[in-house]
């Protein structure tokens, strides 16, 4: 038998740097690790397509996570781009504690404890959860479901300090990696004292949004939001929450959380635990209409390319995970461990955004005929009309004056075909709609004179090339100070 040829490495896909973030409408959500924590990285990632960078609060210090706020918010400004930041908490997540991993054969016996009897206990593949007394509610019989269900075990057997288990697969038990008990009646807190912690220590850095693990219902949001108000002074901006929808009580409770929380997350990963495989993608078309209904920003997220963690290209059943969030119009898409500590992580950003691109372009992104609030008021009512108004004068864009924000998600919410161009002069506002579809938000801080912002905004999109001496604009001003009342300005030409 000869010799196999060498196998030659796959050239690295070019990446565009210039202009990417600018093409696409749809949002990019990156996890940052140690593929990507370095400034040059998250250069290359930004230039790439991300939009918001997710901090993944169940590892790292918090002096890690500040060196990397620190980064972003430099980079922010020398590149003059918004970038929301998003600090995931931990939340009331069980995680293995093992020293080394433990490779498993089909069969094999796993002894299964919590850290409070850590000390007491010594052998070979014992696994320990990180809740003092979790062990208390699991019985015999029970499933333990280890890394998204990737490996389970079944209990055989109880005593006092810990169970034997039985891997019904071959596979490997890492260190911190999610356990899900589906068998067992556990109620745990929706904040932890990790998450407190975590909490105090995020409000001091100002990040824009905090999402929240395991949402069983809207009180699970105003627990969190009083949490919140305990740490910060009266005058502070709370970070606003994005509520990850990944339990069956979530589901039942759908419209409630909605109505109560800031943005959404398709957290399809425990979702799919929790919830028959085959219904994961109708519970994603579900969670987005209502999320738009209600006009809250919505994020799809787990293993949407998560082959490229390894592999320098996806599947194509990832292209076409992808193209499918498009076309279901979420707001954002999140990249996990394929940019936090895959091989490619600036490709599989600079992939994503050009399938991102390449369905937008096409005629299957189109929204419905009349995209309809569950909520009606005198300012939603403008909205639309500003809506349709650009949409009967095929308008280029459509310029919008929005210091809260408020009026560029309501707006952002009916996905017009024109360019959504935004004038702001808060600087948390403009990072906050980075993670918002189809906005292109523009600062113009220090600068307390709404009525010329209309204009400057105008001049700036002219020298970024996105509109031009010709084209027809639908100006809209959300509530000012000055006026207190919104003000359609209407269509003007381009000079």
């Amino acid at each position: 038998m000869g010799m196999a040829s060498p196998r030659l490495p796959r050239p690295r896909r070019e990446i565009k740097r210039k202009g990417m973030q600018g093409k696409k409408q749809t949002k990019i959500v990156a996890t940052i690790g140690p593929a990507s924590e370095s400034k040059a990285m998250l250069r290359a990632l930004v230039n790439a397509g991300m939009n918001v960078v997710r901090l993944n609060f169940s590892h790292g210090e918090h002096a890690w996570h500040q060196e990397v706020i620190n980064r972003v918010r430099e980079l922010s400004l020398e590149l003059k781009t918004p970038i929301a930041i998003l600090a995931d908490l931990q939340g009331p997540r069980i995680r293995t504690e093992i020293a080394a991993p433990l490779e498993l054969e089909q069969g094999a016996k796993v002894t299964v404890s919590d850290i409070s009897h850590k000390e007491s206990l010594e052998g070979e593949n014992i696994v320990f959860l990180d809740i003092p007394g979790i062990i208390d509610h699991v019985e015999v019989g029970h499933a333990l479901l280890i890394e998204d269900g990737t490996l389970e075990l079944t209990v055989t057997a109880k005593e006092e300090k810990s169970l034997t288990a039985e891997t019904k697969s071959p596979g490997t038990i890492k260190t911190r990696k999610g356990v899900i008990l589906p068998d067992s009646e556990i109620t745990l807190p929706i904040i932890s004292e990790k998450d407190k912690r975590d909490l105090e220590f995020i409000l001091g850095e100002g990040v824009e949004y905090i999402a929240l693990s395991f949402v069983g219902s809207a009180e699970d949001i105003a627990t969190v939001r009083a949490q919140m108000k305990a740490y910060a002074s009266d005058e502070a901006r709370l970070p606003k929450i994005v509520s990850k929808i990944e339990r069956k009580e979530a589901i039942r409770n759908l419209q409630s959380i909605i109505a109560a929380t800031d943005a959404v997350m398709v957290a399809r990963g425990d979702l799919g635990i929790e919830m028959p495989e085959s219904e994961i993608a109708l519970l994603q078309k579900k969670i987005i209409r209502e999320s738009l209904k209600a006009a809250k920003p919505v994020i799809v997220a787990t293993q949407m390319m998560k082959s490229m963690t390894e592999n320098p290209r996806p599947t194509r059943a990832e292209v076409s995970d992808v193209s499918n969030a498009v076309i279901d119009h979420t707001d954002a898409v999140m990249l996990s461990e394929e940019s936090a500590m895959g091989r490619y992580p600036v490709e599989t950003v600079a992939m994503m955004s050009e399938i991102i691109q390449k369905t937008e372009e096409s005629p299957f992104d189109d929204l419905y005929h009349a995209l309809d609030l569950n909520f009606k008021n005198e300012y939603s009512t403008m909205i639309r009309s500003v809506y349709q108004l650009a949409q009967s004068f095929r308008t280029k864009a459509i310029l919008i004056l929005s210091i809260s924000g408020f009026t560029a998600r309501l707006l952002s919410h009916f996905r017009p075909e024109s360019r959504l161009l935004v004038a702001t002069n808060d600087r948390r506002v403009w990072n906050e709609l980075a993670l918002v579809w189809g906005i292109d938000p523009y600062l113009f801080e220090g600068d307390e004179r709404y009525d010329t912002h209309t204009t400057l905004l105008m001049e700036e999109a002219k020298k970024d090339g996105k509109i031009s001496a010709g084209d027809r604009v639908a100006v809209f001003l959300g509530r000012t100070p000055e006026h207190g009342t919104m003000q359609l300005v209407g269509i003007k030409e381009v000079r």
